[in-house]
């Protein structure tokens, strides 16, 4: 799921605030990975409690690209990976499996229904 429209229309809801309801929507019926908004290990971490199966990335591998070439990018991707790790430790977790909401604190109101 991508939300690359997002960025030009004002008042645009963000991915990560409509992937709990694309999760509930579609279920166990197709594999759900994000690219929008992911720019750290904890951003990873907050989609996969959400319900994403895989999270993908734009900017930090541009960014990699741009600065080093292809050893920025493995460099980029090697720190959203020790993001990652170490904000599951900090949860208390091992494995990217066991992420649920129980992981995160969720704003009251980051779940409700939207009024259009």
């Amino acid at each position: 799921m991508s939300n690359h429209g997002g960025r030009q229309l004002d008042g645009a809801l963000s991915a990560i605030r409509m992937l709990p309801r694309i999760v509930a929507a579609v279920g166990d019926q197709i594999e759900i990975h994000m690219d929008s908004g992911i720019r750290s290990g904890q951003d990873v971490l907050k989609a996969l409690a959400l319900g994403a199966h895989g999270t993908m990335i734009g900017r930090a591998f541009i960014y990699g690209l741009g600065a080093m070439g292809e050893e920025g990018v493995s460099k980029a991707l090697e720190i959203i990976h020790k993001e990652l790790d170490v904000t599951m430790a900090l949860c208390g977790e091992r494995n990217v499996h066991d992420l649920s909401r129980d992981n995160l604190l969720i704003p009251r109101g980051f779940l409700d229904q939207y009024d259009r």
